[in-house]
């Protein structure tokens, strides 16, 4: 708002009509200038700062200006969960884990170097032995596997018999099915680009093009993809099941840049509500996030869904089967960037949801009906008093405020943040679907992008079998051996789920 200080109204009731409209732009302005203030912070956290969002000790005893619209103060946790507060941990002196058991050992025997005592010229014996162990590298070899097929003649009718020749991966493929778990492997859980496995290759004296590895994997990938449907199905039979999904840069050549697809991941984890079920993630790439994909791909599933703020998951809603589950890290987060300003309401919220936090910390590995009731007599009580205070704050604060933002957030979910109450199933976050999805965030790092729509879908089926692997203690690399072995020879499609990266007990 400009003013000509040189033709000022000399009346009174304009003048302070004036003033008035001049402090509301001034703050207004302020508004616009703390929250774009914030955003240069957060950004600069984003790119400089630590990543991890904990409370300082001495922040969680802070002591808040009270008012009248303060709610009474929450009763403390009942005795009957432990107290898991925090105390200072005792610092145990280092201690060198043993070597496993497991690895190969090579006896190296160090005999003195005298045959009679230095100080007398006694002869010496057999007193003991001092052993002790150190770690060796024995570096990987390439190998050539030659095939060699006899032929027998009949002398009767000289009809050849010979052995028939193994089946490969595809029609004359040079790699074993040991040799394509590698490059998988190293692609997809190293996070290794396949121009880096060629270059790694070439100092073993192999010479193989990148795009011959890319073949190598398309192969795979096909072979892999009915796994990858079978344990979607696993999926999708839990009581609750996380989704999320993270951008995925695919290669665009005709427009000689890349545009941004999505990963989606959607988790089975049921280990918080003691579930016998392992857990197991699922990934799809898609070539946009319009809501239709989520749809498509848990179009069998019932139940629980648990998700982040991401709009597009309401409309799983519509027909029943579906109920949404918020997540309270995401709330919290919205909190943690205010507070880092040093906002004392943002840091309260952020206490008051530790206490929830606290309490699910018990609760962990109970069953869903024991998880309800606790909820009912410990969390609700928090729930209710937060929603409260929330509300109250709001009212308070400018509508364009970036606090207002972070509680309107909050609210806008809030049956489905306190869903967690009145179902045991339900976590008080996303944070198994988030885990699953940092392996692949590494590996979108370090290779940049996929190179095309296939190449995201081979992506996403080798990672989904390769993360589940990893879940259940399932060393990656020796079960694709092992299955792309059993397929190839032709493992009965029937039986395809004996083949999934789960405990035998699952599969039986």
């Amino acid at each position: 708002m400009r003013i000509a200080l040189d033709s000022l109204p000399f009346d009174p009731v304009t003048l302070q009509a004036m003033v008035r409209d001049l402090a509301g732009a001034v703050d207004e302005g302020q508004i616009e200038i703390d929250r774009l203030r914030q955003m240069i912070r957060e950004f600069q956290r984003a790119r400089f700062g630590r990543r991890a969002e904990t409370l300082e000790p001495d922040q969680l005893l802070l002591t808040l200006e009270a008012d009248a619209d303060q709610p009474p103060p929450m009763t403390p946790i009942s005795a009957t969960l432990p107290d898991i507060s925090g105390t200072a941990p005792i610092v145990k002196p280092p201690h060198r884990k043993a070597l496993p058991e497991h690895l190969p050992r090579t006896d190296v025997t160090i005999l003195p170097d005298v045959t009679a005592c230095p100080s007398c010229g006694g002869a010496l014996c057999d007193a003991g032995t001092t052993a002790s162990e150190m770690l060796d590298w024995v570096p990987a070899s390439v190998r050539v596997v030659r095939i060699n097929r006899p032929k027998c003649a009949c002398r009767a009718c000289g009809t050849l018999h010979q052995a028939p020749a193994p089946e490969r991966i595809t029609e004359g493929c040079l790699a074993t099915p040991g040799l394509i778990a590698h490059v998988l492997t190293s692609r997809y859980c190293d996070h290794l680009p396949l121009y880096r496995q060629s270059q790694m290759l070439a100092r073993h004296g192999v010479a193989l093009a990148r795009s011959t590895l890319a073949d190598w994997v398309k192969a795979a990938a096909w072979w892999l993809a009915p796994l990858r449907d079978q344990l979607m199905n696993h999926v999708c039979a839990g009581e609750r099941v996380f989704a999320d999904d993270t951008p995925l840069p695919i290669l665009d050549p005709g427009r000689g840049r890349t545009r941004t697809g999505r990963l989606w991941a959607y988790t089975r984890d049921d280990r918080p509500f003691g579930g016998k079920g392992p857990p197991a993630v699922v990934f799809y790439a898609t070539p946009d996030r319009t809501s239709s994909w989520p749809a498509r791909h848990l179009k069998s599933y019932r139940g629980i869904l648990q998700v982040d703020g991401y709009a597009g998951f309401e409309q799983l809603t519509r027909d029943g089967r579906i109920h949404l589950a918020a997540c309270w890290a995401h709330t919290r987060r919205k909190f943690y960037e205010l507070h880092q300003t040093g906002s004392p309401i943002a840091t309260e919220a952020l206490v008051q949801i530790r206490s929830l936090y606290e309490i699910e910390a018990s609760l962990r590995g109970l069953a869903p009906d024991q998880r309800k009731t606790l909820r009912e007599e410990h969390s609700r009580p928090r729930v209710e008093a937060l929603e409260l205070w929330l509300r109250q704050k709001l009212a308070l604060l400018p509508s364009r405020a970036r606090l207002a933002e972070a509680i309107r957030y909050a609210l806008n979910r809030w049956d489905d943040l306190a869903r967690f109450i009145e179902d045991g199933h339900i976590d008080l976050d996303t944070n198994p679907v988030e885990r699953t999805i940092r392996p692949v965030t590494l590996g979108r790092k370090n290779a940049l992008f996929a190179g095309s729509e296939g190449g995201a879908n081979r992506w996403a089926i080798v990672a989904s079998l390769i993360e589940t692997a990893k879940l259940n203690g399932i060393e990656p690399f020796a079960w694709l051996r092992d299955v792309l072995t059993r397929m190839i020879d032709g493992h009965p499609a029937a039986r395809i789920s004996e083949l999934l990266p789960l405990p035998q007990s699952a599969k039986s």
